[in-house]
């Protein structure tokens, strides 16, 4: 017998009954099939909540169930429509070949940060390179950009220590199937994310958690005899005739043997440096739009009716998506309970996003609102997809009055077509209010996509009553929901036509997300470690 762990799903209970309650359901139930044992263990697995009758909201758990199973007591849970628990920590093997330098990994976002991790952990030495700060001093720019609107280019939302995640509501839902996705929640709580995240459906950390993370994170690579030099940005490759690789910076050249392309969706100069260099890079479909403010409360109640104040629900998250003649257009990145704020990386331009602390207990809760783009809409290639967001941005940037405040509207005034309505009842939280000007969204965004926000923001209305109400603001841009490009590679995960170089993460157009881009830099790193031995053998 191997012990082994089973999932007893679908158990539907009131909100006044504590998980305790599905516990016990699951040993009623084991104790029924005669499979129960003093070696048997049951925890909570996953739990959500289930409103679509307003009326009769339920907790929905999904409870594991461990034990010494023999095989025909296995058959027998699978015929009482138990699953078996598949999760994997990475698999380590380690090649034969020598490295000539330590790997370098360019990027400190979720794949870099993870690859590092990894790396680190089975004594490759990895040198992490990062354009940007480290958290506590990108905190304090973030913080003082309001102020001054003075922009670091290299240094901001998008771009330091951790990434654009660091600074975002830390979601960890990802549309992937990967037996390791259950690794990186568990390595998040092992660096301070709370336990919950174990067993929500929707998980999520909070910026106030990730903060202290990443730090964690970033201090074990060094710890493990690995390095992380902020301030320093990736300026391109030298390769020697020898096979050598040398990464040049704005602080000098490093030697390196594998590289890890981890540069995050922003890094615009660094798509510009590989297709002068020869690179293989495609454009992809992106999408954008604006971010939409609601009171948190009206969510709230439009989503849980009475049970809206009830202690054992969170405040309210939506997910809405409709197709408007051949577009799609969708609620992207939910942040309950947070804040619209000012993602910028590039002087004279605005871009927004969401975050939210732990809590989600503020005024407002926010999403994107976004509009499928094609290729065929910019050009289909890799810088004309760049040039279509880049002109969203400045435009976005006049229409605040050209001091990075964000343009703003009501929904009232968008849907009809007027001008100049102040916010009333929903207070836009951009740079704390302080820093929006009213505008018209057609100023800043191109016709077709603000005919689909507008056929979108009517659809979303019937499903969720209020999403279009007169009060609610709209702020623009959000421009970054994805990667535009990406930066082919082989099934090694090796860049075409490179015998050192791996792409690696969502600015590389493999990921989208936290947990996703946390898993491509998981696989990233395997395939370095399944073809070379540890540095710290050499």
């Amino acid at each position: 017998m191997k012990r082994k762990t089973y999932i007893l799903k679908e158990i539907k209970l009131s909100l006044d009954k504590s998980s305790e309650a599905a516990i016990s359901f699951a040993k009623k139930k084991i104790k029924a099939l005669n499979l129960f044992s003093k070696e048997t263990e049951f925890f909570i697995y996953r739990r959500s909540v289930d409103a679509r009758k307003k009326d009769a909201i339920k907790l929905v758990y999904a409870v594991a169930i461990s034990g010494n199973w023999t095989e025909s007591e296995e058959d027998k849970l699978k015929q009482n429509g138990l699953s078996l628990l598949s999760e994997q920590k990475p698999l380590i093997e380690y090649g034969s070949e020598e490295l000539k330098a330590r790997p370098l990994i360019v990027g400190s976002g979720p794949a870099g940060m993870y690859a590092a991790l990894l790396l680190a952990e089975n004594g490759y030495k990895p040198i992490l390179i990062e354009r940007g700060a480290s958290v506590s001093e990108r905190a304090m720019q973030i913080e003082g950009f309001s102020s001054s609107r003075i922009l670091d280019e290299n240094s901001n939302i998008q771009f330091g220590a951790g990434g654009a995640g660091t600074f975002s509501d830390g979601k960890l839902v990802t549309r992937i199937n990967d037996p390791y996705s259950a690794y990186v929640i568990e390595r998040f709580i092992e660096f301070g994310a709370p336990e919950s995240i174990r067993y929500l459906a929707k998980p999520h950390i909070g910026t106030d958690y990730l903060q202290g993370i990443v730090d964690k994170i970033l201090n074990k690579v060094v710890a493990l005899g690995g390095e992380v030099l902020y301030h320093t940005c990736f300026e391109g490759v030298k390769k020697l005739s020898d096979g050598s690789l040398f990464v040049k910076t704005n602080k000098g050249d490093i030697s390196c043997g594998p590289l890890v392309l981890a540069i995050g969706h922003s890094a615009r100069d660094t798509y510009g440096t590989l297709i002068s260099s020869g690179f293989s890079l495609e454009a992809k479909p992106f999408s954008v739009g604006v971010r939409i403010e609601h009171l948190r409360k009206n969510i709230d109640e439009a989503m849980y009716g009475d049970y809206a104040s009830h202690p054992a629900l969170s405040s309210a998250e939506y997910s809405l998506s409709a197709d408007t003649d051949k577009r799609g257009v969708y609620t992207f990145c939910m942040c309950p309970g947070g804040q619209v704020v000012a993602a910028a990386s590039e002087n004279g331009g605005v871009v927004v996003n969401g975050m939210s602390n732990h809590a989600r207990d503020g005024m407002n809760s926010n999403s994107a609102v976004a509009v499928s783009v094609f290729r065929e809409d910019y050009g289909n290639t890799p810088m004309k997809a760049i040039e279509f967001q880049r002109k969203i941005e400045r435009a976005a940037f006049s229409s605040g009055g050209n001091n990075y405040n964000a343009p703003i509207c009501t929904v009232g005034d968008f849907l009809n077509s007027k001008f100049g309505s102040e916010p009333t009842a929903v207070m836009p939280t951009y740079m704390d209010g302080k820093g929006c000007t009213l505008s018209k969204l057609d100023d800043f965004l191109p016709s077709f996509v603000c005919e689909s926000l507008r056929n979108g923001l009517l659809s979303f209305d019937k499903k969720l009553k209020g999403f279009a109400s007169d009060s609610a603001v709209l702020t623009g841009a959000e421009t970054r929901t994805s990667s535009p490009i990406r930066i082919l590679r082989n099934e090694a995960r090796l860049a075409l036509g490179e015998d050192l170089i791996y792409p690696c993460g969502e600015g590389a157009g493999y990921a989208g997300g936290i947990t996703s881009a946390s898993l491509d830099g998981i696989h990233t790193a395997q395939a370095i470690m399944k073809r070379y031995k540890p540095y710290e053998l050499i």
